[in-house]
């Protein structure tokens, strides 16, 4: 397929393609699909080898956000029935960041609902990132604490925290659709303080909101020019309770071809497959690592993923393996442009991003994740009614881990 070549080369040489060419992919047939997930593999495996980075949440504090995102559990006026808890103390977040480090983790996100953190918080959280630095050698912290004001950013980063995660979610033509109490000018703000602070600066996407193609689209590109080390893809998981419990927008193989276009678009950055990829992907998760090199470890911010075994034995099955603690995440160029960068170098204080860390669910006031939804049916799109029966049974609220006295799922 000669869209598909033409993809390849300008993905090896870090060209951005056409719009046109980026919804072409998301409008390619099932019958095309494994096409496009070798192509994009091919692209992936050129920057990042077969190594797949796994990065592990921590909610410090959950539920009780001002903030009305319609994606979110935490949101404001939510009937989700998920945790709710306050601030853990820095030795609490600490152990619970252990867990995932044993299981194989190399980042730790921190992750704390609100409009975004006052000055208090800053330090709070500042004294956690240091206490887990300090309990845990070479691991790279990603702070998510919503909207930053002026100067936080650079406190986050002196107490060591490598990278800062803040989501679009969405394209700035859809944003008010999604979200009212805060802006869609806002988020980029954020990005781009931490970016400005050293940190490395990790912002990602929700696909499946009812969003249309070109809107998919239009958010990759904006990242893009953001030019974020980290671009985490979330899911949408429809939680019963939000204003989105009710949105089914997704197959497995639509997924795939939303990954496979973000990582054409951003060929050489640490594309993460977040929030939603078990209740979503399903029994296609191995071949989305084709596509993507992070991953989410155990259970998200309010619901519970995959247990941490079954992600080491997928990631082993479908012969990839797991990034180690020295190795640099990012390739050579990225490395020393400047900035930090997303994982670029090992040592703390590396600047690395991520839903750095987060991701996934990682936002302040971002709780689910979701996948494209298909906007009209066009040749080879699956449309609504053609998506397979809602999962509901896949959509589990987490009961374990930080804020219980339950071991966690790492």
């Amino acid at each position: 397929m000669d869209l598909l070549n033409t993809l390849v080369d300008k993905g090896l040489r870090r060209e951005l393609p056409t719009r046109e060419e980026a919804l072409a992919v998301l409008a390619t047939s099932d019958d095309d699909l494994l096409d496009v997930v070798a192509a994009a593999g091919k692209v992936r495996r050129h920057w990042f080898g077969r190594r797949v980075k796994l990065n592990y949440l921590v909610n410090l504090k959950s539920g009780l956000c001002p903030e009305d995102c319609s994606y979110c559990s935490q949101r404001l006026g939510s009937k989700a029935d998920i945790l709710k808890y306050t601030w853990l103390k820095p030795g609490e977040a600490s152990e619970a960041a252990a867990a995932g480090l044993a299981g194989g983790a190399k980042r730790v996100c921190l992750v704390a609902s609100g409009r975004g953190p006052t000055d208090r918080d800053v330090d709070r959280v500042s004294e956690t990132i240091k206490t887990i630095k300090e309990q845990n050698e070479g691991v790279e912290v990603c702070a998510c604490l919503g909207l930053l004001s002026d100067g936080q950013a650079e406190r986050l980063r002196e107490a060591g925290a490598d990278a800062y995660n803040h989501n679009l979610n969405t394209s700035e033509g859809t944003y008010g659709d999604i979200t009212t109490t805060h802006t869609y000018a806002d988020r980029v703000d954020t990005v781009q303080k931490a970016h400005g602070a050293g940190l490395s600066a990790c912002s990602g996407l929700i696909a499946g909101m009812g969003e249309s193609d070109e809107d998919l689209v239009n958010v990759v590109f904006s990242l893009r020019e953001l030019d974020p080390d980290s671009v985490p893809v979330n899911f949408l998981i429809p939680f019963e309770g939000t204003p989105l419990g009710k949105e089914w927008n997704l197959t497995p193989q639509r997924c795939l071809r939303i990954l496979a276009m973000v990582r054409f678009v951003c060929p050489d950055v640490e594309v993460r497959i977040a929030g939603g990829r078990e209740v979503h992907l399903r029994t296609m998760q191995p071949l989305a690592l084709n596509l993507a090199n992070s991953i989410f470890l155990g259970d998200y911010l309010t619901s519970e993923g995959q247990a941490g075994k079954a992600d080491l034995e997928m990631i082993a099955d479908a012969g990839f393996e797991v990034e180690g603690t020295g190795e640099i995440t990012l390739p050579e160029h990225r490395v020393t442009a400047g900035g930090g960068g997303c994982g670029s170098h090992a040592e703390p204080g590396c600047g690395s991003h991520a839903e750095a860390g987060c991701g996934s669910v990682c936002g302040s006031h971002e709780g689910q994740d979701v996948c494209g939804a298909a906007a009209e049916s066009a040749p080879g799109t699956e449309s609504a009614a053609a998506v397979n029966e809602p999962r509901t049974d896949l959509v589990a609220v987490r009961r374990r881990g930080a804020g219980t006295d339950l071991a966690p799922n790492a």
